[in-house]
């Protein structure tokens, strides 16, 4: 017998029709972001997802 897998805390951050972001609690303490645009999924540590979060902005503010 195994133990059980402790499951990571989910959490929406945003939400359209087509995408949405999450970001995941893991057990190990680390906190991953997943960034979902229809069928892509594209998976963040917490210093890449600190990097395109200051990329984004940078797209706002110029617009």
């Amino acid at each position: 017998m195994t133990p059980e897998t402790p499951e990571p805390k989910i959490t929406t951050l945003a939400e359209t029709q087509n995408y949405s972001v999450w970001a995941a609690e893991e057990p190990d303490g680390e906190t991953t972001y997943q960034l979902e645009l229809n069928n892509v999924t594209i998976h963040f540590f917490e210093e890449e997802w600190q990097e395109f979060f200051e990329l984004v902005r940078g797209l706002v503010s110029n617009k």
